[in-house]
């Protein structure tokens, strides 16, 4: 990403940029010079970027948004609402990684440092004052959560995954942060050690250790790609004999079914599938659904303020320019004040010095407020009242 964003600042028609990467898509938010010429240099580098060219038309995969759209998405996309997975637990930490690899690059100013400024806090305004990111939406978090309704807090409990593919993997790293005594059962023990390596705890075994797993298990949960069940009755009676006095709550969230649905007969053992999960699941997409116009409602207040403050800049160089031209007149009037008058005491200065300033900023207020004002809701009146005041003033103003 740092590389990405060097090569990004070296396209003279970028001014700035920031990318953001996730599973299922690649953003470039910018700041152009031109329209016309800065959307074909980002087109440019994002077929040639360590590509030297891509073997498809790469512009049938992408879309462009500009001014409020291009703000609007990038709300969205960190309240959750543009995710696949609706409410998706992972895209603001992702928003909030690509706004600070491009400060790291220095990719990034103004434009964009308020921009995901805004989003980061749509994001989190949305989280906390909606249900859009509550209740478990995955497989894997709602087999843990399931678990959990069964066991009670899963600190300290032992719990073997078996299985190092997606669900596996979500299951084990969910594990890490519940505090449990993970082991990890896999049929290649190399694809386990490395997940167990990855996730930063835990036990790594093969299937012919799933026996052995089973007498010291809380919770099993299992989500292979096998054909056949990997838990027979016979099996996992066996295990139980050994520890009479345990319960054992087994999650299969595998299709098909890694354990044979006869087990659930075993006294002490309890069991659930993906059908019992996958209903958990859609009950809670649905209150997630739910809190959609509530969100659409922040998104809409955070644009607004987005915008407002993207059209207000028209009015900064003419603030600027009339505050240091007023400051620096009130600063040359005390000089010759002070010259004149030696006899004054540091208290006496301070006090005249206290006053103008008071005159100075009471007399610019309402101005200042009005070129504001027309800025954030008249863009094209705001350049011609700051064109007057320019003029009225003799102030020497630098466009943006």
């Amino acid at each position: 990403m740092s590389e990405a964003l060097t090569a990004l600042r070296d396209y003279d028609g970028v001014l700035e940029a920031a990318m953001l990467s996730t599973c299922g898509r690649i953003e470039i938010y910018a700041e152009l010079k031109e329209y016309e010429s800065g959307t074909n240099q980002l087109k440019r580098f994002l077929g040639n970027f360590r590509h030297g060219s891509v073997a498809y038309d790469i512009e049938s995969y992408m879309y462009t948004l500009l001014g409020r759209q291009a703000i609007e998405h990038l709300m969205r996309v960190a309240t959750g609402l543009d995710s696949m997975l609706i409410g998706e637990a992972q895209i603001l930490g992702q928003v909030k990684d690509a706004y600070v690899q491009a400060q790291r690059a220095r990719s990034t100013g103004t434009l964009l440092h308020q921009l995901f400024r805004e989003a980061l806090s749509a994001g989190k305004a949305a989280r906390s004052q909606t249900a859009i990111g509550r209740y478990s939406v995955s497989i894997a978090t709602a087999a843990i959560e399931m678990a959990k309704a069964h066991v009670g807090e899963l600190a300290g409990k032992h719990v073997v995954v078996v299985g190092a593919g997606k669900m596996g993997q979500a299951a084990a790293r969910r594990l890490k942060t519940e505090g449990a005594h993970l082991t990890l059962v896999n049929r290649s023990q190399e694809r386990a050690s490395d997940v167990i390596a990855k996730v930063g705890t835990g036990k790594a075994h093969t299937l012919f250790a799933l026996a052995q797993a089973l007498r010291d298990a809380d919770v099993l949960i299992t989500s292979t790609g096998a054909t056949h069940f990997i838990l027979d009755y016979e099996r996992a009676a066996a295990a139980m004999s050994q520890r009479p006095d345990r319960p054992l709550f087994i999650v299969d969230i595998a299709v098909p079914r890694d354990v044979d649905p006869e087990v659930a007969t075993i006294p002490g053992v309890a069991l659930t599938d993906i059908d019992a999960l996958s209903a958990v699941v859609d009950e809670s997409l649905e209150s997630r659904r739910a809190a959609v116009p509530l969100v659409e409602e922040i998104v809409d207040e955070h644009v607004r303020r987005m915008v407002e403050w993207y059209q207000s800049r028209s009015a900064v160089p003419v603030i600027a320019s009339l505050t240091q031209k007023a400051d620096a007149i009130r600063e040359a009037e005390l000089e010759r004040l002070f010259a004149r008058c030696p006899e004054l005491t540091e208290r006496e200065r301070m006090l005249i010095k206290g006053m103008s300033l008071t005159i100075v900023s009471r007399l610019l207020h309402s101005a200042i407020a009005r070129i504001r004002e027309k800025a954030a809701n008249d863009r094209d009146e705001a350049i011609l009242h700051t064109r007057i005041v320019g003029e009225l003033f003799e102030l020497e103003l630098t466009k943006r």
